[in-house]
């Protein structure tokens, strides 16, 4: 089953929310280590290059995915609280927003010099350059706030699917961890 039903979520949307979740991990952790390198580290220049490269592909995952999204059903939302219905559409459009802030800062940052980021040496995404004063350091503190806010809000998302999972004992978990 690729697509989702009213039921269960699909192939498709289960193996993208799951490699999403690992990257955003990956590169929140590569991101955090990274800021501490020194001109001297081996991984000075090699790192950057790998967050970015890895960067771009969670935002074309990411882009593959809201579309993916608004072609499909959704399952049908389990259990009677209206609130939590909306808190939990609330938090996924949040979270997508910020999927998409991080990427656009970090591309801003990568970019304010006039140098493309090099996606595995495969393709050159150009730059716009500069596009107003202080570029690289407004859109670094965006990238920032931007990336501990969505680790904060994956930390909400895990302890609701979690509550779903040992409180309301529905299956709002199994719907997302089932690989048929």
């Amino acid at each position: 089953m690729l697509k989702n039903t009213d039921a269960q979520f699909g192939l498709v949307s289960t193996y993208v929310h799951w490699l999403s979740a690992i990257m955003v991990f990956s590169l929140f952790a590569v991101g955090f280590w990274m800021v501490d390198l020194n001109y001297y580290s081996e991984w000075y220049k090699t790192a950057p290059y790998y967050h970015k490269a890895f960067g771009l592909t969670l935002f074309f995952i990411t882009l593959f995915r809201i579309c993916w999204k608004l072609i499909n059903v959704s399952p049908k939302e389990l259990g009677n609280n209206k609130l939590e219905h909306k808190l939990a559409k609330v938090a996924h459009l949040a979270l997508y927003g910020l999927l998409l802030l991080i990427m656009f800062s970090g591309y801003l940052i990568s970019t304010a010099d006039g140098r493309g980021i090099e996606l595995f040496s495969i393709v050159t995404i150009p730059s716009m350059g500069e596009l107003f004063p202080n570029q690289e350091d407004l859109a670094g503190e965006i990238h920032e706030i931007a990336a501990y806010t969505i680790i904060a809000m994956v930390v909400l998302h895990i302890g609701a699917a979690l509550k779903h999972h040992f409180v309301d004992k529905d299956a709002t978990l199994k719907r997302m961890t089932k690989f048929k």
